[in-house]
């Protein structure tokens, strides 16, 4: 199916197409998604974003390639952050945090920084981007991406 024609169906059912977004990231990234250098995940299947009547615009978020920005072109339009799945081995260095380590989990904004204990739900090297959940999370609630500081420190920029 082509762009045109998926933007079509998707303004017909109300909401954007969310898998001709996925397609436009793995060509961006030049990886299918779960693959080293794709997409970690799928865009979550619960948004419901406007239909974008413009082309999509991809775009690196941060020189290191952590994540894509998607964005419709349309004014007042949305923005997504799609994160990307990276090795810890080519950050070059060895894990400093392992799957289960209690972690200090920091929330940095403008002018504050917050810290609540979690647990790391993979390995990482200090620079790394990996999976990690607040203790007091739900069984079933989603982990979240942090980057690795330094030994039992993981961050969430919010810039």
């Amino acid at each position: 199916m082509s762009i045109v024609l998926a933007i079509l169906a998707a303004a017909s059912s109300g909401y954007a197409d969310l898998d001709t977004i996925d397609r436009e990231v793995a060509g961006f990234t030049g990886a299918e998604i779960g693959q080293s250098g794709g997409a970690m995940n799928p865009v979550d299947r619960r948004l419901r974003l406007r239909p974008c009547g413009s082309p999509l615009a991809l775009s690196w978020r941060t020189q290191n390639h952590e994540s894509v920005v998607v964005q419709c072109g349309d004014p007042g339009s949305w923005r997504l952050f799609v994160p990307v799945k990276r090795e810890t081995q080519g950050l070059g260095g060895t894990p400093v945090i392992n799957r289960g380590d209690g972690i200090s989990i920091a929330v940095n904004g403008e002018g504050f920084s917050v810290a609540q204990p979690g647990e790391a739900m993979e390995a990482g090297a200090v620079g790394a981007w990996i999976h990690v959940r607040p203790i007091n999370a739900k069984p079933n609630a989603e982990a979240m991406r942090a980057q690795v500081v330094r030994p039992g420190l993981v961050s969430l920029p919010l810039d």
